[in-house]
């Protein structure tokens, strides 16, 4: 069984720095964090460009535009009605917070525990936001997360909870700020290679490609 630390390095061999997140600022991460629940990246990316164009992207401008107009320029993002509700929770948080930069300031685990308080800020987007909004490390598990470390036999289950596939993590790379990098390339690399070759369904052709396939358990 490979170490976690020796699949990141197979994964940016095999693939480069992917260099996420995408976004020119924090805001713009937190919004996508959201936006991205539930659908595609490039829905997200379709929804991100209305809000631009809008002239959108602050807390404030969340706030205060009407709900209805919000709903119907996130709409590609899909669930619009109740991303458009979360958009304003989290941005509502940000202003009476003291924006950005204040929330920086803040200890990790508080600062995660206060935005899984926000109602439409699960697990996953609060430790999207806090490592790529926010700088902090803190791993972002996802469902790509739990197929490939199951078929690595890293986790037990891909029904694996959250918080057990986060732990296994930080246990061998600790959220350490030195490891900030790592935690951003390893989650960004584990997306890419499940879109890429590892895929829901099983693909012998692609699988013969894998350069984890020797440590698979689908394929012994």
């Amino acid at each position: 069984m490979k170490s976690i630390t020796e699949i990141y390095q197979t994964l940016l061999k095999t693939y480069g720095k992917q260099n996420w997140w995408p976004a020119e600022t924090p805001f713009e991460v937190c919004v996508g964090a959201v936006l991205t629940q539930n659908t595609n990246w490039k829905n997200v990316e379709k929804a991100i460009e209305n809000l631009k164009r809008e002239n959108l992207l602050t807390p404030d401008k969340i706030v205060t535009c009407p709900k209805a107009k919000l709903e119907k320029i996130i709409k590609p993002a899909g669930f619009f009605r109740q991303k458009a509700e979360y958009l304003k929770n989290l941005s509502k948080f940000i202003i009476k917070s003291g924006g950005i930069k204040e929330l920086k300031e803040i200890e990790t685990q508080k600062l995660r525990s206060e935005l899984l308080k926000i109602k439409g800020i699960g697990k996953e987007t609060a430790d999207s936001i806090i490592l790529y909004a926010f700088e902090k490390p803190s791993f972002v598990v996802d469902t790509y997360t739990k197929r490939i470390f199951y078929r690595l036999n890293l986790i037990s289950s891909e029904k694996e909870s959250y918080g057990k596939v986060k732990e296994r993590v930080e246990r061998e790379i600790k959220p350490a700020d030195e490891n900030l990098k790592i935690y951003k390339e390893l989650h960004a690399l584990i997306v890419e290679h499940a879109k890429t070759l590892c895929n829901k369904k099983i693909q012998i052709k692609k699988c013969n490609l894998c350069p984890l396939k020797k440590e698979c358990i689908l394929l012994q």
